[in-house]
């Protein structure tokens, strides 16, 4: 495609549009390649404009991928308070020690399900909130901090979670998913080196069930 496919919108439909397709390339690519090695010429060129012509729409490379994350928040959270739903009948009331895990599963499951979200959360801390307009990030934050709520509404009718338990919980979650997904894909040769040497092998990690540890002895600490 070229430039002229890509002339200024002349209408705020149009205009959405365009934000749209750019932040469609931006999916694309870090899907593909992760995060970390998309450039705003990469997501320029994908979509077929110049980069001048991008920056008409959002200011930065970060602002693009930080609306990713915060989009990613909202798919996570519908779909994690999905899960919960019901989740009371498959309790063991003769097992209580079997909730936490359950909850611990279903919380796993829908990270590892969403690998470029895990991504975005790695970075949204490290640099996406940091190239960007105060505005930007005003946006974003507002939309985890709707998602946490609802989300955590969900693990106190669930486990009898404090306010302040449940935060902890979803940060934990979101925290460790994000840095266990960075050293789950350390790149073709990395992973070969380390599964080519027994020493090197404690490195290669699985997300999942690591995650699914960590939180149910969280859960379960919580509850006494």
């Amino acid at each position: 495609m070229s430039d002229i496919g890509f002339q200024r919108a002349r209408s705020d439909e149009a205009k959405q549009q365009r934000e749209q397709a750019i932040l469609t390339a931006a999916t694309r690519l870090g899907a593909d390649r992760g995060i970390r090695t998309v450039t705003l010429t990469d997501i320029a060129a994908e979509v077929g404009m110049h980069k001048s012509a991008l920056l008409r729409y959002f200011e930065t490379r970060e602002q693009i991928f930080l609306k990713l994350t915060a989009a990613g928040w909202r798919d996570w959270g519908a779909a994690l308070r999905a899960a919960f739903e019901g989740m009371t009948d498959d309790f063991d009331t003769h097992n209580p020690a079997s909730s936490p895990a359950l909850v611990a599963q279903a919380i796993a499951d829908s990270l590892v399900a969403r690998p470029m979200f895990c991504d975005l959360l790695a970075q949204a801390p490290l640099n996406l909130e940091r190239n960007v307009s105060l505005e930007s990030v005003r946006e974003f934050k507002l939309v985890t901090l709707e998602e946490v709520e609802g989300i955590g509404a969900e693990l106190t009718r669930l486990l009898g979670l404090t306010e302040q338990q449940r935060v902890d919980v979803i940060a934990t979650a979101t925290s460790m998913a994000g840095a266990l997904w960075q050293m789950a894909t350390p790149g073709a040769e990395v992973e070969a080196l380390y599964r080519s040497d027994p020493r090197l092998g404690h490195a290669i990690v699985e997300v999942g069930p690591r995650l699914v540890r960590v939180l149910t002895a969280l859960l379960q600490g919580m509850r006494g």
